[in-house]
């Protein structure tokens, strides 16, 4: 078997289906002399001759004609195995992506993206997942096909591409006594505020601003969403912090917006997968359709 290769199979099903050393040449480009070679080395992988002499002609062994559709078989499988993947008709397919996105997102966007999708590929279907979770190993199993959102755990395994700038901003109900005069960071950390946190430890980039400054804010509540945030700052004398993407919400017409009187750095959202799909046609179309609906919305 150490002399065998994957060529020596394809001049194998030639000379079966010629059974002529010079039809067989012709048929894979090659010179008599070239065929003939070849057609020795195979006798001696196989132990067989093969063809054997009859006439001014050839005939095949009965091992030949035993193996011949087999190997005719082969040939095709190990040529499509070995061959780029076909070209996919996205608007024939049928397939399922999962997304990992957190509430918010899923609030502000899923429907433009289904819309694009739809309009693009009717048989695709997306499926949000929750972003509880974002251990990578989901995405090295393809049980989620994209992470959306900040940048995730263990990156550097990933592809990420960016798909928007975002920073936080304050929130307050509509005629909230914040406004009343300017909202200066001593103000802002002494007013009661919710906060969004999946744990118990809230301390996030605006508390480290403000620790910055001396001044620590007043949490009388912590949310498990951005959108709780706001309904809770629309319905309360508490204040938020959201990023400002979510203020596209219907829910934001009860509050008022504000910049917050600290420096909060900005941050990345990002679509994530594993390089196991980089080459996957339909991934990588998915990948530019939500890159391209995000810019045209920007």
């Amino acid at each position: 078997m150490s002399d065998l290769d994957f060529n020596l199979l394809v001049a194998l099903d030639a000379l079966l289906r010629e059974q002529s050393v010079s039809a067989a040449g012709r048929r894979l480009g090659l010179s008599t002399s070239a065929m003939s070679r070849t057609l020795s080395r195979l006798r001696t992988a196989l132990g067989d001759p093969i063809l054997v002499p009859a006439g001014r002609g050839m005939v095949a062994t009965p091992h030949a004609l035993a193996i011949a559709e087999d190997v005719h078989v082969l040939k095709d499988a190990v040529k499509t195995v070995l061959s780029p993947p076909s070209t996919v008709e996205i608007r024939e397919m049928r397939r399922h992506f999962t997304i990992r996105a957190n509430e918010a997102f899923v609030l502000l966007y899923a429907a433009d993206l289904s819309a694009a999708v739809t309009n693009a590929a009717p048989g695709i279907r997306l499926r949000f997942a929750p972003r509880a979770d974002k251990d990578v190993q989901a995405l090295r199993d393809a049980a989620v096909d994209l992470d959306i959102g900040v940048l995730p755990r263990d990156s550097d395994e990933l592809r990420c591409q960016s798909l928007f700038e975002d920073r936080f901003v304050g929130v307050a109900r509509v005629g909230h006594p914040i406004f009343d005069a300017g909202i200066t960071a001593e103000r802002y950390a002494a007013l009661g505020h919710v906060v969004f946190s999946p744990q118990t430890d809230y301390v996030g980039p605006v508390d480290r601003a403000l620790a910055e400054l001396g001044h620590e804010r007043d949490v009388r509540l912590i949310v498990p969403s951005f959108p709780a945030v706001i309904a809770v700052a629309a319905a309360s004398d508490l204040i938020g912090s959201i990023p400002k993407s979510y203020c596209k919400s219907a829910a934001t017409r009860e509050i008022r917006i504000f910049d917050l009187p600290v420096a909060v750095p900005g941050f990345n959202i990002v679509q994530a997968w594993h390089p196991r799909m980089d080459a996957d046609r339909a991934h990588r179309w998915l990948r530019a359709l939500i890159f391209e609906t995000f810019h045209a919305m920007s």
